[in-house]
């Protein structure tokens, strides 16, 4: 989907179409979760300081995120991508990979596929989405971002490697702004300069992933579209509009994330043994304590665990963000629906 939340606002609010606006944050606090295209212009982007936001762009508007909102509209989408394939691996709430080699509808070009997704989604939700085609997930996932917003690329076979020769080693998908960054620092800035390093080269330097970055170059990426994925964790955090400080301050608002947490565990019918504090302070340094039982605790023993790791030492810079989150957990496939938000990295989720 284009600028999915921030398009969901705007298609909620006439009244903000064509106008820069970012969800997500406020003028003083906050992160940017999704950017309008005429945010984008002024250089604003996800994960952005919401204030750093503000002082490109004085006009812009701050809407708070409705995740029950873009839920709804992300189930309609689904609904859409199974009426041409079962084989439908979510992403995020926006975006998803679809295997559409076997297809309900009988049709054999993926590009028609593609259009007439678009075009469902766009009659049933009136926003538009962007698609990539080609015959693996990586490529498939580059392609997607070619044509944005409301366009579609494909990438043939013969066509892959001169594509991904030519290709910033920054456009990558998978490869971070610190892999990024260290390819760079051996001279590597596209796809032509990855190529030219052996497998032997790649392993040393960049461990197990060095046989990836190997074989993507090279437009070879195996892996399947996968429906149903292993859960590792489940969290929930909050972004606070003014520090924290004293221990009361920090009890007092873990209470709102924990109860978030319980709602999930409960929703989604998980336990985990595994308990982790995430602590983000005003310098933007994290800070995380977690500790594994024996046993999968219950709320009481969850809460007891979540306050001793959060005065397990004293913490003496002002806090701005609390986590909290489980791990270890008893299932073995997916068992949250598409579109479950996970991480909330606004000042209030309790208002999404």
């Amino acid at each position: 989907m284009d600028a999915f939340y921030a398009s969901v606002e705007q298609l909620d609010h006439p009244e903000w179409r064509g106008k820069p606006l970012v969800v997500g944050g406020n003028e003083a606090r906050g992160v940017v979760a999704a950017a309008s295209y005429e945010a984008r212009k002024f250089g604003i982007f996800s994960a952005m300081s919401s204030a750093l936001a503000a002082k490109k762009c004085p006009q812009l508007i701050f809407a708070r995120p409705r995740f029950d909102r873009y839920k709804e509209i992300s189930n309609q989408i689904r609904e859409i991508f199974h009426e041409y394939t079962d084989l439908v691996e979510p992403l995020s709430l926006d975006e998803a990979f679809l295997d559409v080699t076997e297809n309900k509808v009988g049709l054999k070009s993926a590009i028609l596929i593609a259009k007439q997704i678009r075009a469902k989604i766009k009659e049933r939700t009136g926003l538009n989405a962007s698609a990539g085609v080609s015959y693996n997930k990586f490529l498939a996932k580059i392609s997607s971002d070619l044509n944005k917003p409301n366009g579609q690329a494909v990438i043939l076979p013969e066509e892959a490697e001169a594509f991904l020769e030519k290709l910033p080693i920054g456009k990558f998908f998978g490869i971070g702004k610190v892999t990024a960054e260290k390819m760079q620092s051996l001279g590597i800035h596209n796809g032509k300069d990855l190529k030219e390093y052996s497998l032997q080269f790649l392993t040393k330097k960049f461990g197990k992933s060095g046989l990836h970055y190997y074989n993507i170059v090279r437009g070879i990426h195996l892996s399947e579209v996968q429906p149903h994925r292993v859960r590792k964790s489940l969290s929930a955090e909050n972004t606070f509009e003014k520090d924290l400080i004293t221990p009361q301050e920090l009890k007092e608002n873990l209470r709102p994330v924990f109860e978030e947490v319980i709602k999930r565990i409960e929703r989604n019918g998980i336990k985990g043994r595994t308990i982790t504090l995430k602590i983000k302070h005003s310098d933007f340094t994290l800070q995380t304590r977690s500790r594994t039982l024996e046993q999968y605790p219950d709320e009481e023993t969850f809460w007891k665990i979540a306050l001793e790791l959060l005065h397990q030492e004293e913490i003496e810079q002002p806090v701005r963000l609390l986590g909290l989150g489980i791990s270890n957990l008893n299932i073995t496939e997916e068992q949250v629906h598409f579109g479950e938000q996970l991480k909330i990295p606004f000042e209030k989720f309790s208002q999404g």
